[in-house]
């Protein structure tokens, strides 16, 4: 890159992408900051030679995607569907793995920014929102899948957790459960709060009081869900459902109940969320909550891809996807 442009950039307090977009007179940039990097420019007396500026207009057709965990299937299946689209449209996939670190996730944004890609997606990202809106802010395309951000210049999209986490402990209550418990993944994870308090406002609209001993987490992988439901158990409180905030971890609560000589169904009911393929394959086979993963991957890819393309503006685009719990026998008791 060329040496001045990052003077420039330093000078400015911006990236030296951002630079180069107000070289090219982005459309993409905010006025303060384009005002900020002119008057850097003045300062400097910069003069970048029109070979160098077409050298940096061009793109490098890639994406940078990160994850906090790739072996998760809600991920791997989001994963999935932003790559189909960038394929399609001409763009290739770097994807990053965090290990549920936001350290791990800031230096992956660092290194995407400075080096490698046109435009990052953050799936359900650990940072704090100040991080993301830096970024933003600094004229770098992020979007985000999974998690609320505010900020009108990051696109998001999601599934409402905290509506479907309501309608699963309602179906459970429905089938006269009143001791039900709650399996959560990542202790700091959004999807883990907000279907908490999904759980919570269920629980308070039938005015069956929340007890917090009912409450667990695992990590959202199969082994934490089995040690979440024998921590529970081990508890010895009455305990007739558990909602799991993912099919993998239900998986581990399903091992538990055949070591503990527990008939799911019968005494105790079970439901996850992502309706992956193992939902339909278990014995009982497990309700679950069918998220469209696929699909959330590929909208923000191609509202991503269609903003580098024809400059179009990625203000207040905020998506909010479907669910549908899909009740299978786990739920329904005898």
């Amino acid at each position: 890159m060329d040496k001045k442009i990052v003077d420039v950039a330093k000078r400015a307090g911006v990236s030296p992408a951002t630079v180069s977009r107000v070289l090219n007179d982005s459309p993409l940039v905010k006025e303060r900051t384009k005002a900020k990097v002119l008057e850097a420019i003045k300062e400097m007396d910069y003069h970048p030679n029109a070979a160098a500026k077409h050298l940096r207009s061009q793109r490098t057709m890639n994406l940078g995607v990160i994850v906090p965990e790739i072996n998760i299937a809600y991920f791997a299946e989001i994963i999935k569907g932003i790559e189909n689209m960038a394929y399609a449209r001409k763009y290739k996939v770097i994807i990053c793995d965090s290990n549920n670190k936001s350290e791990k996730e800031q230096e992956y944004l660092s290194l995407l920014a400075n080096r490698a890609v046109d435009a990052m997606i953050l799936v359900t990202p650990l940072s704090d929102n100040e991080v993301l809106y830096d970024y933003a802010d600094r004229g770098y395309t992020i979007g985000v899948i999974g998690k609320t951000v505010t900020h009108d210049r990051i696109p998001t999209c999601k599934t409402d957790n905290v509506k479907f986490s309501t309608q699963v402990v309602n179906h459970l209550i429905e089938q006269g459960h009143q001791h039900i418990a709650y399996i959560g993944g990542f202790p700091d994870s959004i999807e883990t709060y907000e279907r908490l308090e999904g759980y919570m406002h269920a629980l308070k609209e039938h005015h069956i009081p929340f007890r917090p001993d009912l409450i667990d987490n695992g990590d959202f992988d199969e082994e934490g869900g089995y040690a979440a439901l024998l921590r529970l158990i081990n508890k010895n409180i009455p305990i007739t459902a558990v909602y799991v905030a993912n099919d993998e971890m239900a998986l581990g609560v399903y091992k538990a109940c055949r070591e503990k000589g527990i008939i799911i169904s019968d005494e105790l009911a079970v439901v996850g969320v992502d309706n992956t393929r193992i939902a339909h394959y278990l014995l009982p086979p497990l309700s679950s909550v069918k998220q469209p993963k696929n699909t959330m991957g590929a909208i923000m890819a191609e509202k991503i891809i269609d903003s580098l393309t024809d400059n179009e503006f990625l203000d207040k685009m905020h998506f909010i996807i479907d669910s549908e719990l899909m009740i299978r026998q786990s739920s329904l008791g005898k």
